[in-house]
């Protein structure tokens, strides 16, 4: 009995030690100069955890993919700001709070320090007001801006300060290539054979829930249909050159580029 009582007493007290020694993550940015700042591996390490974590969103070479090209925007931004975005997110973005410990966090701004040095200032393109009209033609029916707009497809009212216009182009050019959590392209076939497509809103493993074409929500039983089939085209069509020319496209984009939260147009 007396050794029974103490098995969990001596298990218990490595963790206990363990976890007085990992440090909890600041909210904010260490005191002192970042000490991986021109360290050689420092910097090899700091390539690692970004391709890992950071990668997926701005792309490995940090000019942006879903997320905003980061060797354009670095330049005006202090390493205490930088710190706390890597540590709390961006609300209403697909960046969430991070809990690394504070030494990966400044490894991997010494990394992006160390490659955005000397990049260039990212310059205005495009007719805004001509990028701000083909967006009401052939955009608003699907996309809110503010209190205007469909709700088919992503609210875009800050878009322009989180994606990059490489990330803009691929979305606009090649929608299926990525489908954002929440706009997955879906169809459902009732049990007398009629057909709804629509974005997936909710599933689980006995119901669906899907806004279609006329952005109803609705929610299905799966056992009352007769297949589920998930999409690989987005209902998002398609702007290929010739439904959308280059020139129009630039314009677009420097449209979608102002909009940021309270500051859009």
């Amino acid at each position: 009995m007396i050794r029974t009582r103490l098995v969990p007493l001596v298990l218990l007290v490595p963790v206990l030690a363990l976890a007085a020694q990992t440090p909890k993550p600041s909210d904010t940015l260490p005191p002192g100069k970042n000490p991986h700042l021109g360290n050689a591996a420092s910097l090899k390490g700091g390539l690692a955890l970004y391709r890992v974590r950071c990668g997926d969103c701005h792309g490995l070479d940090a000019r942006g993919y879903r997320g905003p090209d980061l060797t354009a925007v670095l330049g005006g931004m202090p390493d205490e700001r930088l710190f706390q975005t890597i540590r709390k997110g961006v609300p209403g973005s697909e960046m969430q709070p991070s809990t690394v410990p504070d030494d990966d966090v400044l490894m991997i701004i010494a990394y992006l320090r160390n490659m955005n040095a000397g990049a260039p200032p990212e310059k205005p393109i495009g007719n805004v007001d001509n990028g701000s009209q083909l967006f009401a033609a052939q955009c608003a029916s699907c996309h809110r801006v503010g209190d205007t707009g469909g709700r088919l497809g992503p609210d875009l009212s800050r878009v322009g300060s989180a994606r990059s216009r490489e990330a803009l182009t691929r979305e606009i050019r090649t929608p299926s290539a990525w489908m954002p959590p929440g706009y997955e392209s879906v169809t459902l076939v009732t049990r007398d054979g009629q057909k709804i497509r629509g974005v997936k809103k909710n599933e689980d493993v006995f119901s669906i829930q899907t806004m279609d074409m006329r952005e109803r929500i609705q929610g299905y039983l799966k056992a009352d249909l007769q297949q589920v089939i998930f999409e690989k085209t987005s209902v998002m069509p398609e702007y290929g050159p010739e439904r959308l020319s280059q020139g129009d496209l630039n314009d677009l984009i420097g449209y979608l580029s102002t909009l940021r939260g309270s500051a859009t147009r």
